[in-house]
C-alpha cells in the first residue's frame, strides 16, 4: 500500500507550533503588584522567561493604544497586574482599569486580534504564586491561539 508523504505546510505548521513561546507584556503597579512579581523571582518560582514587566504607578493610567502597540511589537498577550481596591491613587481604579480593557478589546477586534489576548487580575504584594499561575495559564491560552501576527494575517 502506497502512503502519500505529509505535505510540507503541515509539517512546518506543527514545527512552528512546537517552538512557539508566547511573549507576554505585563503592566504592573509599583506599589502593589511589583513586590509580588519580584517575590516570584526572588523565591525562584518558575514562570515563562518570555514575560516582560513594565512598572506603572497605577493600572488606570494605561492607555489602550499602548496595549495595541504591544501587539504591533510582537507581544502575543498583555496582562494587567492591577491594584484592585488597594490603589492609593484613586478609589475608582478598578472601574477605570476595566473600562480601559473594554476599550482595548474593542480596538483589538477592529484589528482582528482576539480579545482573549488580554487579561487582568489583581496581584497583591505577596502574590508570587498567583502571579506565576496566571502567567502559566495565560501562556497556555496564548499557545493555543498561536502567534498574534499569524492570527491577524489569517483574518485579513
Amino acid at each position: 500500500m502506497f502512503l502519500s508523504p505529509i505535505p510540507d505546510f503541515i509539517i512546518t505548521h506543527k514545527m512552528e507550533k512546537e517552538t512557539f513561546k508566547p511573549k507576554i507584556l505585563v503592566f504592573s503597579t509599583d506599589k502593589i503588584s511589583d513586590p509580588g512579581i519580584d517575590q516570584a523571582g526572588l523565591r525562584k518560582i518558575h514562570y515563562s522567561p518570555a514575560v516582560y514587566v513594565i512598572s506603572m504607578p497605577c493600572s488606570s493610567g494605561i492607555k489602550p493604544k499602548w496595549i495595541l502597540h504591544a501587539y504591533d511589537q510582537g507581544f502575543d498577550g498583555v496582562f494587567i497586574a492591577a491594584d484592585g481596591h488597594e490603589c492609593s491613587y484613586s478609589p475608582k481604579c478598578p472601574d477605570h482599569t476595566n473600562h480601559i480593557i473594554q476599550e482595548a478589546q474593542s480596538m483589538m477586534k477592529e484589528r482582528n486580534i482576539s480579545p482573549k489576548r488580554i487579561r487582568m487580575a489583581a496581584i497583591c504584594s505577596v502574590c508570587a504564586e498567583p502571579f506565576s499561575n496566571h502567567m502559566d495559564n495565560f501562556s497556555k491560552i496564548l499557545f493555543e491561539l498561536g502567534d498574534v501576527t499569524t492570527e491577524r494575517n489569517k483574518q485579513s
